[in-house]
């Protein structure tokens, strides 16, 4: 059985990558940080199943600000591949959170890369990206060849990211790959997240719990995904014989104003009565239009996304209504 350490797993991308490689019969690790307001939520189906829970699902204690209890994870666990998914991956909070947004998603990864070196440099490691890092793009569809132009603290680091992953499979001959990510949701995203924020708010609404819905800039047009599919490619981008980069996009961009007509639509409201613009929400700085371009993922493993905006605003309304249905207060 293989071994996968997912670095970060209690969030969107690392919960779900934890569903895909249990479901393909690995043996997963995950590091969770301490929180002091918990944050199992997403992979809390995984530790309430007795048949899973320390068989083939693991909890390994750890931080990326602490080197040392990384170090120890890979070198106690010595994983087949590595996921890193554990970062501050909020472009709003990089802002205000400068040293720390760089520490964590860029200097974090070349601490990881040289420690997997020195224990192991055959374990296969996979490192997310972003499309924030083409930032003011000079085209208007971008590939892997794209020049980077980074608007945020968050696109710096995560461009930094990068070049350390090229750097160590090129320097030392590693397996480390990254995907460079346009915008994925789902509903495990928390509600600080735009699309998120949107549907919880609009399942509240509908069942007259909030009145109102403030943001910002709702001309913004965006590549939006479903994040388990990015991640069942992020799996599938491991498995290439060569390390490599690669887009994972899904080729088509829509304003936010149509994702919240849409998420209001499906719960049969009118959105001009409810929504109110806040200048406060719109970011000192922001990206162009990002729109990907996934020929070299398609061609190499058969990335095809079928989940688009619509289908995307769908699923996550259902889960909100579910869920503030339910127990959601």
């Amino acid at each position: 059985m293989k071994k996968a350490l997912i670095l970060g797993v209690t969030g969107q991308d690392g919960s779900y990558l934890a569903d895909i490689l249990l479901a393909k019969g690995y043996l997963v690790h995950g590091m969770v940080r301490r929180s002091a307001t918990g944050n199992t939520r997403n992979i809390q189906h995984w530790l309430d199943d007795p048949a899973v829970f320390n068989k083939t699902f693991f909890i390994e204690r750890g931080d990326m600000l602490d080197p040392t209890s990384v170090y120890r994870i890979i070198s106690a666990v010595r994983p087949d591949e590595i996921y890193n998914e554990a970062d501050q991956d909020h472009v709003r909070w990089s802002f205000d959170m400068v040293g720390f947004s760089a520490d964590i998603t860029g200097a974090a990864v070349g601490r990881l890369l040289e420690m997997v070196r020195q224990i192991d440099p055959r374990i296969r490691v996979f490192q997310p990206c972003s499309s924030h890092m083409f930032g003011q793009p000079p085209e208007p569809v971008q590939t892997e060849r794209t020049p980077f132009n980074p608007q945020s603290v968050y696109a710096i680091a995560k461009t930094s990211a990068f070049f350390y992953a090229r750097y160590y499979r090129q320097t030392f001959g590693m397996h480390v790959s990254t995907a460079i990510l346009y915008n994925h949701e789902s509903p495990r995203r928390s509600t600080e997240y735009l699309t998120r924020k949107v549907t919880n708010a609009v399942a509240r609404i509908k069942l007259g719990r909030q009145s109102r819905l403030k943001l910002g800039d709702l001309s913004a047009r965006i590549d939006w995904g479903y994040a388990k599919e990015y991640m069942e490619a992020a799996w599938s981008i491991v498995q290439q014989d060569a390390p490599d980069d690669y887009v994972i996009a899904t080729g088509e961009v829509n304003p936010v104003q149509t994702f919240v007509d849409e998420a209001f639509r499906l719960a049969g409201l009118d959105p001009a009565q409810y929504i109110e613009q806040d200048p406060a929400l719109i970011r000192p700085s922001d990206t162009g239009v990002l729109r990907g371009d996934t020929t070299k993922a398609r061609e190499r493993f058969g990335f095809v996304p079928k989940v688009k905006m619509r289908d995307l605003a769908r699923i996550m309304l259902e889960a909100d209504l579910a869920l503030e249905g339910g127990d959601g207060r």
